[in-house]
């Protein structure tokens, strides 16, 4: 057995490992992590969220701008929060597409059909989600985006798979996520994020996405671009 952890690469053994979690879930994977979601008030979370020094907040632009949404494009921002992203996509794919505001939080998808609305974004949608299904209908979006926001998924096999479900063929699903580096990281994330982006990659794959690269963007986060296979 020592012989043969020797040889195999550290993703394969992270694989391995983020497969067995995956799909043993009848149990949350992380209890609690989202106890602070339960009924959030959205005015504390803009102070937090959309904020300078924020890294996913300070590269808003440059993010947006990489994924070169067209107009028409249908997108899902999974765990949407205060909506920063919701937004900015509902911008850029125009009143010919649609953007699926998906949150937990009742209170967090209310906050952000109100700020679109504001602003004229009439292409939102909001969907509560469960905590094991992001409820979209199946083959609906061209692109999942999720920021910051999978380390909470309490049962990430069963959501992801939703996630797949409602990408359409060739879909591309974006993970954005902390860095979680034993001797690197902060002390919150090595306490918040349950494992690395190993795993995490890992998972996502068991799941039936494809890998297709990570772009270096972020010093504390991570760029992950996957896609539902075509066929």
């Amino acid at each position: 057995m020592k012989s043969l952890l020797r040889i195999l690469s550290p993703l394969a053994i992270a694989a391995a490992v983020g497969a067995g979690t995956a799909f043993s879930q009848e149990k949350s994977v992380n209890p609690g992590i989202n106890d602070s979601f339960q009924n959030p008030d959205p005015k504390t979370f803009v102070e937090r969220f959309e904020k300078e020094g924020r890294e996913v907040y300070d590269q808003r632009e440059a993010v947006v701008k990489t994924l070169g949404i067209q107009p028409g494009t249908a997108i899902a921002d999974v765990g949407a929060g205060t909506g920063l992203y919701t937004r900015l996509f509902a911008q850029a794919t125009g009143p010919g597409g649609k953007v699926y505001a998906v949150d937990i939080a009742k209170t967090f998808v209310d906050h952000v059909l109100m700020t679109s609305k504001v602003r004229g974004l009439t292409n939102v949608e909001g969907v509560v989600c469960d905590p094991d299904n992001a409820k979209l209908p199946a083959n609906s979006v061209d692109l999942a985006f999720i920021c910051d926001t999978y380390h909470h998924f309490e049962f990430p096999e069963k959501t992801m798979r939703s996630i797949l479900s409602a990408l359409k063929p060739g879909g591309r699903l974006v993970l954005v996520d902390f860095e979680r580096i034993e001797g690197k990281s902060s002390d919150w994330i090595l306490n918040h994020v349950r494992a690395g982006k190993e795993v995490f990659r890992s998972e996502v794959e068991a799941s039936g996405f494809a890998f297709e690269k990570e772009l270096k963007m972020f010093s504390e986060n991570y760029f992950l671009v996957f896609r539902k296979p075509a066929d």
